[in-house]
């Protein structure tokens, strides 16, 4: 698989995991970011997956995972034995993201989390036009579907990781692909942020 045909977010993403690592990748899906990382990056990955479609997909793959509830934690793991901590587009699903970064922090150096930002224009020019929420940018799920997410900004993120005393090494935010430099929270679907403790 070629850097192509990733999803935008996960392009980025695989642009902020250095080559060699050792990488644990969170709701890993069907393990398209875990085997393009170590066919073009030579990292050594791992994920943990909650449905088991996924972790089929990823065995077929040839890759190591396991299926668990990342609400459980990461307590399997020593301090650090991650150069990256990956969470693509599954930390609106989570009950405790507070409990989650910490624990990515624990067991990894760096921790990357992409999320959809319902910061975007649309996303706001929907709920005032139409007064419902709208689906996510990127990530199209009616509020009703399992799981349940829970909506948050670009904005809000950054706010939170300032309050938690968490280090914002890296912040990437997308529209279609392309990157947004101006005005992110409003112009971007997408935001990649690479963390460290503070």
């Amino acid at each position: 698989m070629t850097h192509l045909h990733l999803r935008p977010d996960l392009q980025a993403v695989a642009g902020l995991v250095p080559a060699e690592a050792r990488a644990l990748d969170l709701g890993c899906g069907d393990g398209a970011l875990l085997d393009h990382l170590r066919r073009e990056k030579g990292v050594r990955g791992r994920g943990i997956e909650l449905s088991e479609a996924g972790v089929l997909a990823c065995v077929r793959r040839g890759l190591s995972v396991r299926q668990g509830n990342l609400q459980e934690g990461l307590a399997d793991y020593p301090d650090e034995s991650f150069d990256c901590v990956i969470l693509a587009q599954t930390l609106q699903f989570l009950d405790d993201p507070l409990m989650v970064l910490g624990e990515m922090l624990r067991v990894g150096r760096t921790a990357v989390v992409s999320f959809p930002n319902w910061g975007y224009w649309r996303c706001r020019l929907e709920l005032l036009a139409g007064g419902r929420i709208p689906a996510a940018p990127d990530l199209p799920q009616p509020w009703h579907a399992v799981p349940r997410w829970q909506a948050l900004t670009a904005a809000d993120f950054a706010g939170f990781c300032r309050a938690q005393g968490i280090t914002v090494r890296t912040a990437i935010y997308l529209a279609g692909g392309r990157a947004v430099h101006f005005l992110p929270n409003l112009r971007a679907r997408t935001a990649i942020f690479a963390l460290e403790r503070g």
